[in-house]
Order: C-alpha cells, then structure tokens, then sequence
C-alpha cells in the first residue's frame, strides 16, 4: 500500500526471474555507490601504496589536507581501485569487503543533525522504524563488511566522530575512510596528510598537472612545454602556487587567455597584492586562497557576480536553477548560461554531468566558500538564499501536482538529484517564511512517503507545523503527510490520531480531495493493525460517493487500495480483485506506476485467497516488475513473500525458501519485517509452513540462508 524508492535492485532482478550475470565473463566489482572519477588525477602512486596498506590493517583512516589539495580525489581513486580489484597487483592482500564500499558526501549537509540519515540513505537503508536512526544503522551494519567513505567532514567534526565511533564498535566488519581538513581526534583514528604535488623536477607531478590543464583549455599551449626555457617558468608557477592541484589547474585554465609568461607576471602581482590580506592563514592555506582571488581577479565583473550568487547552492545545480536564482541586475536570465560556460572553462564551476538538458553544474566547496564571502560583500546573501528557496518550493508544487501521472520516474529522478537543494530551502523557510516552508513540507509527501526519506521527513514536518499554526489547506496537507511516515515507521497510534485530525480539518474545506486523503490515511492506519471493516467503512465506495473529487486523484486512488485490500483481508476475494483490477485500469490510464504495481499485489493476493496460485505468481511477478524499475524497497519486499507463498503453493519449497530469505533481507533495509501487520505477517508464515513441508526443516534452512545472503544492492 505504500512504498519508497532506491536505485539498488539487482536482487529484485534474480527474484523476477532475469539472468544472473556469468561470474566468469563478467569483471569483479564490488557492490556501492562511487560516484565516476573526474579528469585530473595525477601521480600519487606513493600515497596511494600507503592508503592502501592502512586501510588493510586500519578501521579508521582520516585524510587531512588543505583544501584544494586532492583529498577527495585520492580517496576516491584508492575505493575505486579497489572496487574493481578488491586486491590490485602488487599489494598483499588485505581487509575485505564483500558487503561493497560505499560514498557518503557530506560536502552539500548543512544540517548535523541529518547525518545519520545522509549514511542510511546512502548505503541503502531506508528505516522505517521509530527507533532512533543511529541505532537501527549500528543494528544493520552489525554483520556486514564494508568501507564507508565519509568525503568532506570538516564542517560536522564532532558529529562524524560520534557516529564513526558507534558504527566501529558496533559493525567489527566496517573500515571507515574519511576526507577533513582537520582530523576526527576519534580513538583508533589514523591520519595521512595529503600534501601537494610535487613541484621539484622537469617531470614533476605538479608541472605534469599544470601542463594537462593547460592543454585542456588552450591544445596550442603544448609547444610552450616543449621549450626547456618555457618549462623552467611553468615548474616556477607550479612552485608559485605550492604544487597544489586546485590551484594548479585554476592557473592552468587561464592559458587560454594568457601566454605563460603573461601568467608568471601577473600571478606574482597578485600573489603579492592579494596575500597581505591573508597573512593570519597558514602557507598552504593562505596560498590557496590567494591563488583562487587572482582567479576571482581576472574574471569579468559579471562572472564574479555569478560566482558570488552560485554559492547559495548546496551541492550540484542544473541550469534553470542557475537562471532563476542567480539573474538580476547586470546579469539577465538570458546570459547566465553563457556567463556560466565562462566559469566552467575558468574551472571555477565543474560540469558534474555531461552537457545536454540533463546537464549538471557544481563548485567545490573552496570556491564556494570564497564566492559567499563575496555575496556578503555584495549584501545579497539573504535575496539570493530567498530566490532559491522559493525556486525550489516552487518545484516542489510542480512534483506534486505531477506525481500521479507519465512523468513520475522522471520526478522522481529530479527529486533525488535535487535532495541538497531541498534541504537547503527548507531550512531557510522555516527560518524566514514558515507558511511558505508548511507549504513546500507538504507537497513533498511522496518523497518522504515514497522515496526512501520517513526519518527525514517526519523531522521537516514537525518542525513546519510547529512554526505555522494557522489553520487551513496547507496545514491539513502537512498533518496528512506527517501521518503517513508516522505509518511507514510503524507508529500506528500516532498515525490514527493524525487521520483522525486531517478528517476534522478537512470537514471545514471546501476540497473533497483533501478529504478523501484524509479518509485514506485513517483508514490505512486501522487496516495495517488488523481492522479491515472499520478501514472499509472510511475508504470504501459509499465513503468515497459521499466525498465527490476527481476520479484520479491521488485521495480516491489510495482510498480505492485500501478497499481492495480491505476486502481481501475479510476474504471477499472476488470483490477485491475487481476493485484492483479497475484501480490497475485507472492507473494504466494516468501512465502511473507506483500505485499500479500495488494494484498487481492486491490481485496476486486475491488469485492466492481463490486458489489461483499460477495467476497469483503472474501477478506479483508483474508487481515485482515494477517494484524493480521504481526500486520500491519496501513494495520488493512485500512482493517477494507473497511470491513465495504462491511458489510454495505450487509445490516449489526449495524456491519458496530462498525467496523468502531474500525478501528478509530486503525487509531489514526498511525495518520491521512484514510491518507488524497481523495479514501481512499470516501471509509469509504460511508461505514457510508450506516450503517446509515441501521439503523438510534442512533443506529449508540452507536454501534461506542462501537467499538471505545475496546483496539486496
């Protein structure tokens, strides 16, 4: 009846019946999430050799450097070495990680208090519990064996050395990578500095950098390393500029514009102008800084106050974002892209997906902290923090009035990609215009609800209904949507009173829609505990005629699941699957998926309740089907016990128990197996008296244990 969203489904895959790959042709690589590696990694074999060997014998290894220095890079490029060849030629072999190596970017998280939700999320672990998050993730890690790659902590020392701390003594199997400017002071910690470059020689790793730059924005620039004199000035600059490699390739980017000799001169002026007013930094810091102000200097004016207003982003941007929030003044919406292009050739913005209407835009947090300091200069930091917010509070109606329709994978997708700056928005409402943050709350319902974030939304939710009292739609919108995680976790007293709540509110709008949502999550949270008649005198046909609205509205949609199964549950088969099959017919008919999928599972139910087990197993492999292309953790794991049940019904024990081992492990990525529901629960016992029947309490066992096993990412 309900369900969230990830991108991990290869199990699913095995479940619905698709081909394993061949071990045997198929390259080795590990289970996670790294992102693909930029251009511009140089060198580094020594560290690397040293990285690799701590995180052999180390649980906690800590990368501190200045900023710019390429702490991110050389994490990255040491995981996904390993990724690929969990042992590289000529390293002995070490710690092992079946369990996958996984990237946690802390770089856009401006809130402490989301961390543990940002590492769930990121490892696959979507809780649905009330239990508090940091217990359920120690819990879920406790068997496993992985590296968790913490990527920019600098901002939140202390709270990633808390976590950290608990996963460690929690999860003996765990190593932890992290990337700060400072170390975690956590005990067991083992810091590698990460220097720069260095810059002695004609084959030096700095000027091997420098020249790559170089000959990226300008290919002309390769006869100016081909002159020994020439390279003498370039090994100079690389000196200049401490063999850091931000600042390398910022000084690189510039050869596009200005012969070497140009930039010798002009870096020195600037190095010596602009490092006075930074004299309180160390060196290396003081160098970077310096080395991005001559960049900032020799931009066009209107590329600085893109610069500045781009900071407001959190994380990475497409372009219609960068138009409304950043135009203004001296910069038109028609110009951003083009004033944009210039940064990106600057190497001040990095493109973080191709070019194309999917395109992505991000600066690294060195430059964006350098730009917000130029936009509080310019006094604008509070107008462009409004503009994005309200951009994106705006895109959030738009998700929301698209949701139940063709484009919902596609919103989906945005939504994901845009999870920082949502973050970021909201934050700022809640502090500067709390209607306006109720309202965007609100319309997010399916992501909250559907998308993997209960934890995170409940908490946004709260807190919005905290700070905007005033009765009205937006409000009954907010209590609606906060009951709904309240039922994803498993809070069914919390969620009965916040229906019955929305149905007093919505009683006083004129809005049959929100009525009929209202009657949806008050029916839902008595039929998950056991009441299916009370469920279906408050979502059924003569409740929903009294309500009137649109036919496909998501309200009537909902309603009319819950009266499938409803009737299931009261063993009125026949009467259910004809009301799923015109909920499927209605879904088909919008081009919507997640409902539909769920409309599959109560006719599977259905066909199982009459007798049909073929026709049910053909059911809930389509229901499956799309589970696994929305990735519906929550609707996988369902599907895969009532699968089972059907197989074991046909007489497949050994199957019936290795699905039901897998759907265990999909069941612990979103918390308490089966819900607690008494159905829900009934349903998979049966499927397991069934198998082991079939074929005895051993072979049951091993064929779970199996099925269990296999990664559910």
């Amino acid at each position: 009846m309900f369900g969230e969203y990830s991108v991990n489904h290869n199990q699913a895959d095995s479940a619905c019946g698709d081909p394993a790959p061949d071990p045997a042709t198929t390259p080795r690589h590990l289970p996670g999430n790294l992102p693909p590696e930029t251009a511009g990694f140089i060198g580094r074999e020594d560290e690397l050799g040293t990285l690799e060997e701590l995180l052999n014998e180390r649980r906690l290894v800590t990368l501190t450097g200045v900023g710019g220095v390429g702490k991110s890079r050389l994490a990255l490029r040491a995981a996904t070495r390993r990724s690929r060849a969990p042992h590289p030629a000529g390293s002995r072999p070490g710690r092992a990680w079946p369990d996958g190596i996984w990237w946690v970017e802390l770089s856009p998280l401006r809130d402490p208090a989301l961390l543990t939700t940002t590492v769930a999320h990121a490892i696959g672990l979507a809780d649905h519990s009330v239990h508090p998050l940091d217990e359920e993730l120690c819990a879920w890690m406790a068997d496993k064996a992985l590296l968790l790659v913490l990527d920019t902590c600098e901002h939140m020392v202390s709270e990633v050395r808390h976590l950290a701390g608990e996963l460690l003594q929690s999860a003996p199997g765990l190593t932890v990578l992290a990337t700060s400017r400072e170390r975690l002071d956590s005990p067991g910690e083992t810091v590698l500095e990460v220097r720069p470059l260095p810059c002695e020689g004609p084959d030096s790793e700095a000027l091997a950098l420098f020249r790559a730059s170089a000959l990226a924005a300008s290919p002309a620039a390769s006869a100016v390393f081909a002159d020994p004199a020439r390279s003498r000035t370039a090994a100079e600059v690389c000196h200049r500029l401490d063999g850091i490699p931000l600042a390398l390739e910022l000084a690189g980017a510039r050869m596009r514009l200005w012969s070497l000799e140009q930039m010798a001169q002009r870096l020195g002026t600037r190095f010596e102008v602009l490092s006075g007013h930074r004299a309180a930094l160390p060196p290396r810091h003081q160098t970077m800084r310096t080395a991005i102000g001559w960049s900032h200097e020799l931009c066009e004016p209107v590329e600085r106050l893109l610069w500045a207003r781009l900071s407001v982003f959190s994380g990475d941007f497409d372009i219609a974002a960068a138009r409304a929030v950043c135009a203004g003044g001296p910069l038109p919406a028609a110009r951003v892209e083009r004033v944009l292009e210039g940064l990106v050739a600057k190497s001040v913005v990095r493109r973080s997906q191709e070019r194309g209407a999917g395109a992505r835009y991000r600066m690294l947090d060195t430059i964006r902290e350098f730009g917000h300091d130029w936009l509080a200069e310019l006094d604008e930091v509070r107008t462009v923090a409004d503009r994005h917010a309200h951009w994106y509070a705006a895109l959030c109606g738009a998700a929301d009035r698209g949701w139940l329709g063709p484009g919902q994978l596609d919103w989906y997708r945005r939504m994901s990609a845009e999870h920082a700056q949502l973050r970021t928005a909201l934050e700022h409402l809640l502090g500067t215009d709390p209607a306006a943050a109720l309202e965007m709350a609100g319309a997010l319902w399916f992501f909250w609800f559907s998308c993997g974030h209960v934890h995170e939304g409940r908490g946004f939710l709260e807190r919005a209904l905290r700070g905007a009292p005033e009765p009205g739609a937006a409000r009954v919108q907010a209590q609606w949507a906060l009951g709904l995680t309240m039922l994803l976790q498993g809070d069914m007293e919390g969620a009965q009173a916040m229906g019955a709540e929305c149905v007093r509110a919505a009683a006083l709008l004129a809005d049959p829609e929100r009525r009929l949502r209202a009657a949806y999550l008050r029916g839902v949270s008595i039929l998950m505990p056991g009441d299916p008649a009370g469920a279906l005198a408050l979502a059924g046909p003569r409740a929903r005629a009294s309500h009137e609205g649109r036919a496909d509205g998501p309200g009537r949609l909902l309603c009319r699941l819950v009266t499938a199964y409803a009737l299931c549950d009261l063993g009125r088969f026949e009467e259910a699957a004809e009301e799923a099959h015109g909920l499927r017919q209605a879904c088909a008919d919008l081009g919507e998926r997640w409902l539909r999928a769920y409309a599959d599972y109560v006719l599977a139910v259905a066909a199982l309740g009459l007798g049909q087990y073929g026709e049910a197993a053909r059911h809930v492999r389509a229901m499956l089907s799309g589970k696994r292309l929305l990735g519906d953790r929550f609707g996988i794991a369902l599907g895969l016990d009532l699968l089972a049940a059907a197989v074991a019904a046909l007489g497949d024990g050994e199957l019936a128990a290795r699905l039901l081992g897998t759907g265990h492990a999909w069941w612990r990525t979103v918390g308490r197996p089966q819900m607690g529901s008494p159905s829900l629960t009934a349903l998979r016992d049966q499927g397991e008296r069934q198998a082991r029947a079939a074929i005895g309490d051993a072979a049951y066992e091993t064929a779970f244990r199996g099925g269990a096993a296999a990664p559910t990412g």
